[in-house]
């Protein structure tokens, strides 16, 4: 099954780090699949959401290695994007959730915080190439390995 065909249905898409990074990036391995998505972001109702652990985790290695324009593409892409909706963590109850999920399944912090937004945005999806968010039992997860391309 292509990506295309199981995101039918899925109104609001939680981005994880290694997406949006392949799609910049212009990943050789995991492009294809990932443009797919951004096609479907692009013509379709289909919402991107990302949390600020996201674009905080893409911008690393360009800050690192000083790549400006790298640096701009990603914060264009989730910040001023008519497409993806930049979601705040914005209290307690998040913290709290964040806690709780990292306890359940014993994740990072980061990554318990990305799927306490994902949940509080209502997203029906989350896409990712981690299999560690497999566990994940609150929300369906879409791993890029798992799919081939529709081509």
């Amino acid at each position: 099954m292509s990506i295309t065909n199981r995101l039918q249905g899925v109104r609001r898409l939680f981005l994880d780090t290694a997406p949006v990074i392949y799609f910049v990036e212009r990943d050789l391995q995991y492009f294809p699949q990932v443009r797919e998505v951004f096609e479907q972001l692009r013509n379709t109702p289909l919402m991107g959401l990302v949390s600020p652990i996201t674009l905080a985790e893409c911008l690393v290695q360009p800050y690192r290695l000083g790549q400006t324009e790298l640096q701009r593409e990603f914060i264009e892409l989730m910040a001023k994007n008519d497409n993806i909706e930049f979601v705040a963590i914005g209290n307690e109850t998040l913290a709290i959730e964040a806690a709780q999920i990292r306890a359940r399944y014993n994740l990072q912090l980061p990554d318990a915080f990305q799927i306490v937004v994902a949940l509080a945005a209502g997203c029906e999806a989350f896409l990712t190439n981690d299999v560690t968010f497999k566990r994940i039992t609150e929300l369906e997860v879409l791993v890029l390995n798992d799919f081939v391309t529709a081509e």
